[in-house]
């Protein structure tokens, strides 16, 4: 596979400011589920040094503490809890949010579907009534904001009724980054109503269900294609006028599949990164991966901190 194209100097900088801010609350406690390769410690150690994370590495200790030798990474102020394999793993890491000790879940060297796995649990996981989603937020080199991309990685065909979640917990990370008022695109192949494509009659009750207060905190706009989405000149051209069209910071798309191809499609032919996080459980779950740089890893848990921060300040003003 080519590697993505290099980013002009400068072009992360969307990304840089997400630490800063994320760097201003206090470190998180994290259950980082079995860490047990360079990339996924690493990653740990690093937000550690940063300030943005308290890892809690859960794993069987003799590997996490030959992955540090080998890699020269220092562990020792971590607390290590004791697991047997995968999948202990990431059933302890659950266990340690449901016992109030961690305010989030990072991904270690298992498999996604191994920790979503304890994290659906019915008995014993942390779901809420929300449907939970997966959103990427991209630096794209020469776009002037961050894109907020869903769901690219948990839902693979959602239904109308599982969209809803998605599109809120969406606009509820860009209030959480700091987005007032999130403009959402609801994406298809083509800006009109088609009944022929199921996409564009979901878009359109989307629209319809925020006009009537089903969906809150963002201004919604679809059927849009990509371009007139982003693009305000293509906008202009199809004679589209909404205060989303060209102006999207939120992309919605239809399912799984071509929210991959969006996302890798920016990564490797735009030089885009995209940090990767899971709502709608009880707490944000951190998904990186081994081919992501260190920056986009460090953003991932940006995004989680200011998620958490975000939770704990909607949970003090219902309290006051």
């Amino acid at each position: 596979m080519p590697d993505a194209v290099p980013a002009p100097k400068g072009a992360h900088d969307k990304y840089d400011r997400l630490i800063a801010v994320a760097r201003k609350h206090p470190p998180m406690a994290t259950a980082v589920a079995h860490p047990c390769d360079t990339v996924s410690l690493e990653s740990a150690v690093e937000a550690a040094r940063l300030g943005l994370l308290k890892p809690i590495l859960v794993g069987p200790p003799a590997r996490i503490l030959d992955v540090a030798a080998r890699a020269s990474l220092d562990i020792g102020a971590f607390e290590l809890v004791e697991s047997r394999h995968s999948h202990d793993s990431a059933a302890k890491a659950v266990e340690l949010v449901c016992a109030g000790r961690a305010e989030a879940l990072m991904k270690g060297s298992l498999h996604t579907d191994e920790l979503m796995g304890a994290v659906v649990a019915r008995d014993t996981g942390i779901r809420t009534a929300r449907r939970i989603s997966h959103c990427f937020v991209m630096d794209v080199p020469r776009h002037g904001e961050a894109l907020i991309i869903s769901d690219a990685a948990v839902n693979i065909a959602p239904s109308l009724e599982e969209k809803v979640d998605i599109v809120q917990n969406a606009i509820d990370l860009a209030h959480a980054l700091g987005v007032d008022k999130p403009r959402v695109a609801i994406l298809s192949a083509m800006e009109t109503v088609n009944p022929r494509v199921a996409s564009t009659v979901e878009a359109a009750a989307l629209c319809k269900m925020a006009d009537r207060g089903q969906i809150t905190g963002g201004v919604l706009d679809g059927p849009l294609a990509l371009d007139n989405a982003i693009s305000p000149e293509a906008a202009a051209i199809k004679h589209i006028v909404s205060p989303v069209a060209g102006l999207a910071n939120v992309l919605i798309v239809p399912d799984l599949e071509a929210g991959n191809m969006l996302a890798k499609s920016l990564s490797f032919l735009a030089g885009a990164d995209a940090a990767g996080i899971v709502l709608g459980a009880r707490v944000p779950i951190i998904l990186t991966s081994r081919a992501d740089s260190l920056l986009t890893r460090l953003a991932s848990c940006a995004v989680a901190v200011l998620v958490a921060a975000a939770r704990r300040a909607s949970a003090t003003a219902a309290i006051a």
